[in-house]
């Protein structure tokens, strides 16, 4: 089963710096924190800022080729958690999927206006509850992202 996502945006941890794109599921409580890439995400920033590069990104490119010939993306899933490793697929129009890494398909699937899911096993493995929005919470959120990294959730 899936479950619909939004993205939050892209943080820092601390103390690696290490940039971590976060995921809410729309109509609930739980977060997904995933780890990315540092070009990934840029580009998963400027997607939600609206900012266009002077030049394309890949994740542009990619976009552009896509609308080309004629392929539409459906939706972007986050699939599976394994050894520490977050992996996604890309839906295309006609049934056909492609697989990739989470940061790339959310990326992809910012430009495209896709929708985006996360597995439910995806929650228990590796979400994260904030059943209120108030500052404390946040902020023990924050204070939970800057304690955690990457190993926590090796499998």
């Amino acid at each position: 089963m899936s479950v619909p996502v939004e993205v939050v945006g892209v943080r820092i941890e601390m103390p690696s710096n290490q940039p971590i794109v976060l995921l809410k599921e729309i109509d609930g409580i739980r977060y997904l924190p995933i780890w990315v890439g540092a070009v990934e995400a840029s580009a998963i920033a400027f997607a939600q800022q609206g900012l266009t590069p002077v030049r394309p990104l890949t994740h542009d490119l990619f976009t552009t080729v896509l609308r080309m010939v004629d392929a539409q993306v459906e939706r972007v899933e986050v699939t599976d958690l394994i050894d520490g490793v977050f992996y996604s697929e890309i839906h295309l129009a006609g049934g056909k999927t492609v697989s990739a890494r989470p940061s790339d398909a959310i990326a992809l699937a910012l430009r495209a206006g896709a929708p985006i899911t996360a597995a439910e096993s995806l929650f228990s493995k590796a979400g994260i509850e904030i059943p209120d929005q108030s500052d404390d919470e946040v902020e023990k959120f924050r204070e939970f992202l800057d304690q955690i990294n990457p190993d926590d959730f090796a499998s």
